[in-house]
């Protein structure tokens, strides 16, 4: 069912106040909406099937035997494909994303906001507010 012109102009209102307000959750919130949020689906996938395709190579290894110098060189490649996945499962593909490099620019503006406080300051100050709100 489509919206009505008034229920557009206040959809249109309340986006244009979360982008004033928290730019980077909208703009977080847009990229899930869009389908921005299925490449960490994907890159689960991905993640899994490459594992299975090192669990295959490390129990292969074990089978047929391949060894140098005594050590199952084939099982070896298998683990550390295993252990590639995991990796790819936790923290992506990609470190230079562009979504690395907005997050990172907008840390260091808020940085320069804070005019210079201790990141323990600032830890302390959040743990203590959560306490004065009762969260």
């Amino acid at each position: 069912m489509p919206l009505s012109e008034h229920e557009q102009r206040m959809l249109e209102q309340i986006e244009s106040a979360l982008y004033a307000e928290d730019p980077k959750f909208a703009s977080h919130v847009r990229g899930r909406r869009f389908g921005g949020g299925g490449s960490v689906s994907r890159r689960r996938i991905q993640a899994a099937v490459v594992f299975v395709i090192g669990l295959g190579l490390l129990i292969g290894g074990l089978v047929a035997n391949v060894t140098v110098s005594g050590f199952p060189i084939l099982s070896l490649i298998g683990f550390l494909v295993m252990f590639a996945a995991g990796l790819m499962a936790l923290w992506g593909f990609t470190s230079g994303s562009a979504g690395s490099q907005s997050s990172a620019s907008n840390a260091s503006t808020r940085g320069s906001r804070r005019n210079g406080r201790k990141f323990s300051e600032r830890m302390e100050d959040r743990f203590n507010r959560r306490f004065e709100r009762g969260d």
